[in-house]
């Protein structure tokens, strides 16, 4: 059953616990994470250089913060008498909306290219490079994390949290899918706060088609294969940038 079919089935959580509960799954992953980084740099809280261009620490964080913060919220979304499989939406999409999303995602990308190149934007931000390189300069194995932490693991956790825990949730009636994926979508791009404002807007522009896509399709699987997507094709175009055309 679909979104589109089941937008009027009662929620076991309302609308103020579902966003709590996601920000404590949230707060939780990153907090643990912060707790591995000190472990990992030998060093309090206090003491922590500025790793926000690491891409050795990025990995770090991506890989303890997310099994944490997608088991909270499978708790979660099982602890209020609901089915954590259905309610976060995992379930396989059909290969034809699995077609559908990477030409939508392949339109958008193509497009925000177009524009940043109208505009003067680079494509690649410095955080995309800065954690590229410190990662690649770390070792080849490092890199291959950093690939696999960005492509494959941090689409998961955002997903079910964004399109999967708060879409679901917050979701009660026909007329409110629109506002829901708006507000899910503008939370998800401000906790983008490693980019500017102009990069800040086209993660918007992503989660807005994403939004749509999960609520079509009532698949969070394809809107986390489509994050996945967009995320490699950004990694592609940092190793372009990188190698070739500096």
């Amino acid at each position: 059953m679909t979104d589109r079919q089941s937008v009027s089935v009662s929620r076991p959580w309302g609308r103020l616990s579902t966003f709590g509960l996601g920000f404590v799954a949230l707060l939780a992953g990153q907090m643990a994470a912060l707790m591995a980084l000190t472990w990992w740099q030998a060093a309090s809280i206090a003491q922590l250089p500025d790793l926000s261009g690491d891409g050795v620490a990025v990995t770090l964080v991506i890989f303890v913060s997310t099994p944490i913060q997608v088991l909270l919220l499978a708790t979660f979304a099982q602890r209020g008498g609901g089915n954590a499989i259905g309610d976060l939406g995992l379930k396989l999409p059909s290969r034809g909306e699995v077609v559908f999303g990477i030409i939508c995602v392949a339109a958008l990308i193509v497009a925000g290219n177009i524009v940043s190149w109208l505009v003067g934007h680079n494509v690649v931000t410095s955080f995309q490079s800065d954690i590229y390189r410190t990662a690649g300069a770390a070792g080849w194995l490092p890199w291959i994390w950093l690939w696999l932490a960005v492509t494959v693991v941090a689409p998961i956790g955002e997903e079910i949290l964004f399109r999967g825990f708060l879409l679901r949730g917050w979701l009660r009636a026909s007329h409110e899918v629109w506002p829901v994926i708006v507000v899910t979508a503008l939370l998800w791009a401000v906790i983008h706060v490693q980019y500017d404002w102009y990069v800040i807007t086209q993660v918007f522009s992503f989660g807005l088609l994403l939004g749509w896509i999960r609520w079509a399709s009532g698949s969070t699987i394809l809107t986390i294969l489509l994050h996945g997507l967009i995320n490699f094709e950004g990694m592609v175009e940092t190793f372009i940038g990188l190698q070739w055309l500096t």
